[in-house]
């Protein structure tokens, strides 16, 4: 700390100094930034994938301030008289007008619009990817599944902050999106058609949903948003980064670069090339063209209509579910749209619950700050795997019409492929991933008892030839076996010492059964030992 006036030579400190010793001495921020600038973070591209999602959310909130000053959330009917030709004389939604507006006079303001439209998918995509990094390499085991819980709300509210801004402009395929919204939501029983009146401000289409999803666009579910990406920065630095396993790496240490100077560099040099990027892909690849498709009619609807591609998962659902109905006490209950309603939470929500779930079969309690290789944790790598087979059938689903299309195929063949698929493609795809899963672990403990192969052909005395091996190195050795195997839990004797038969409680056996699953002979490959790396090593089998 500095003071106002240097003592020695009587001079002034430069102004920078003074304003920050007069905000040190109302904000403590000299030990804030001691206790934390200096603070270590591991260097692994992976980790970029985190900071992708942060800085397309920035980009979103800066494009989205600018869009907000020329948009009018308006569903009063206007005639266009805008530079758009081909629409001039057409009545259409104050939305959309000024939609057109944006894209057509104010300056800048189509490549805005593109760039917030991209950094939004950019956004969810990033996150997805993110999400399933920290997933395969157990990055959520304590203390860290609150945080897990954090970014999966993340994900789920940028998938419907996403859908509430492209509905926005009142156009055509936007408005075919929420007529499919509205469809679900009169699906549900008893309060479906309250929710719809309350949501539209009376029959569909309303006079009042887009100042509505306005409202709940820029600020109800930015607000949450912002509120635990917030909280998701404070427990990554509360409980420390975690780093994959090596040499000098342990769950007490952190093993990287200072937060000041060398990670704020790096960081803030990857935010302008992702916010480039962004612009470049924006500047050349035009998305969501309004003006080609006109504004919403509700006896209309755009051809190849297609939600974002993260919305995918629900219509896919929707779209493969057989149109089946049931009259009960003369209401119709609309099982072909209600029952993929009530699937959709539980197929995104299967990820989400995976860290407690894995918790309660292991039995750890312990903390963790070292990654796992996806390959030495198979049934969670297989089951991360199923999930996102089953998210990219269910986006075949939503898709099925431009599939069929553009791939010549019969609508109905893709329909009936979701429909068997849901059920068959995430097995196999379990199972196909746990088999590749145990065949990397062969390999690396050949690896560890043999070291690499080098290429080169050795002829013995007695006339075999051998491939020559190199040993590993320590490093590598350590990277190699680093990873913890657990032992299946044992439900241990059901009858006392007294012969007094002991009651087994039906989670205890479900327990037991899914850690065998986990964790049994045939679901992991033993690490080798000492005893067997130093036989070998001593030349006995080894070349």
């Amino acid at each position: 700390m500095s003071t106002a006036t240097d003592n020695k030579t009587g001079r002034k400190a430069p102004a920078g100094e003074r304003v920050a010793d007069w905000a040190d001495g109302r904000l403590g921020i000299y030990s804030l930034a001691k206790a934390n600038m200096r603070k270590i973070f591991p260097d692994h591209w992976s980790f970029m994938l985190g900071e992708i999602c942060l800085y397309s959310f920035i980009i979103i909130i800066l494009t989205g301030v600018y869009l907000t000053l020329f948009f009018h959330p308006s569903m009063n009917e206007v005639e266009y008289h805008g530079s758009y030709v081909p629409m001039q004389g057409v009545l259409m939604s104050e939305a959309f007008a000024s939609t057109l507006d944006i894209s057509f006079d104010v300056r800048g303001g189509l490549l805005i619009r593109q760039i917030h439209h991209w950094a939004a998918l950019i956004f969810v995509a990033a996150m997805i990817v993110h999400m399933m990094r920290v997933f395969f390499t157990g990055a959520f085991r304590k203390p860290r599944e609150v945080n897990w819980i954090f970014g999966f709300l993340l994900l789920v509210l940028g998938m419907f902050t996403g859908f509430t801004g492209y509905s926005l402009p009142d156009d055509l395929l936007s408005g075919t999106g929420v007529r499919f919204m509205q469809g679900a939501i009169l699906s549900v029983p008893v309060v479906g058609t309250y929710l719809s009146m309350f949501l539209f401000g009376g029959e569909f289409p309303g006079g009042d949903f887009v100042a509505r999803f306005y409202s709940v666009h820029i600020l109800l579910l930015p607000g949450i948003m912002m509120g635990l990406l917030v909280a998701h920065l404070i427990l990554v630095f509360y409980h420390k980064h975690t780093q994959y396993a090596g040499p000098g790496k342990t769950n007490k240490n952190v093993v990287g670069m200072p937060l000041l100077p060398v990670y704020m560099a790096k960081a803030g040099g990857f935010f302008f090339l992702v916010f480039g990027v962004i612009a470049v892909v924006a500047a050349v690849a035009s998305i969501n063209p309004i003006w080609a498709l006109g504004p919403y009619r509700p006896d209309h609807v755009s051809t190849g209509a297609q939600p974002d591609w993260y919305m995918g998962m629900p219509e896919g659902l929707i779209r493969a579910m057989p149109g089946w109905e049931i009259n009960l006490w003369g209401h119709t209950l609309v099982l072909g749209v209600f029952i993929p309603l009530i699937l959709f939470p539980l197929v995104l929500g299967a990820i989400a619950v995976w860290p407690f779930i894995e918790s309660w079969v292991t039995g750890d309690k312990r903390e963790h700050h070292i990654l796992d290789r996806p390959r030495n944790v198979p049934t969670r790598t297989a089951f991360g795997v199923a999930w996102i087979a089953e998210y990219i059938v269910l986006l075949i689903g939503g898709g099925n019409d431009m599939f069929a299309q553009y791939f010549h195929l019969s609508i109905n063949s893709i329909t009936w492929f979701v429909r068997i698929g849901f059920f068959v493609v995430p097995v196999v795809a379990f199972i196909v991933t746990k088999r590749i899963c145990l065949g990397l672990q062969r390999r690396d403990r050949d690896k560890v008892l043999h070291g690499r192969e080098t290429g080169i052909i050795k002829r013995l005395p007695h006339g075999e030839f051998v491939e020559v091996h190199e040993p590993l190195s320590q490093g590598k050795l350590h990277t190699l076996t680093a990873h913890e195997q657990y032992k299946p839990v044992e439900i241990g004797p059901t009858v006392d010492e007294n012969g007094v038969e002991r009651k087994v409680k039906a989670t205890e056996k479900l327990r037991a059964k899914l850690s065998k699953g986990f964790y049994a002979e045939g679901n992991q490959i033993p690490k080798p030992t000492v005893e067997e790396y130093r036989e070998i090593q001593s030349g006995h089998g080894h070349h």
